[in-house]
């Protein structure tokens, strides 16, 4: 079955744009909050897009159009620039109960 990922937008043979941290951190919502393990990660909740995403969570896809979380580490073994660079799509009930336990 072929991938609904769609391919770049990014003209064919031209770099990936930059990795702005910053401009990540300070997107709609942003804030640090404790992630699975008890990890210190940064949350934000991007604009719409068209592209489709895979929550980490549950498999299921997340339509960009949809709702959703966008979480990184906030500090990662080789820098914040790495560590954003593993950010990942999440449905907000996927990251608000994924790897907690409930007492």
């Amino acid at each position: 079955m072929p991938s609904k990922r769609r391919s770049s937008k990014r003209p064919y043979g031209q770099p990936h744009p930059e990795l702005d941290v910053d401009r990540l951190a300070n997107a709609t919502g942003g804030r640090r909050e404790s992630g699975p393990g008890g990890e210190e990660y940064i949350v934000v909740t991007p604009r719409p897009s068209e592209k489709t995403y895979v929550c980490p969570g549950c498999g299921q896809d997340i339509p960009g159009d949809v709702t959703h979380l966008v979480a990184w580490p906030s500090d990662g073994l080789f820098g914040a620039d790495a560590a954003a660079a593993t950010r990942r799509h999440w449905h907000t009930n996927c990251w608000n109960t994924f790897g907690r336990t409930r007492a």
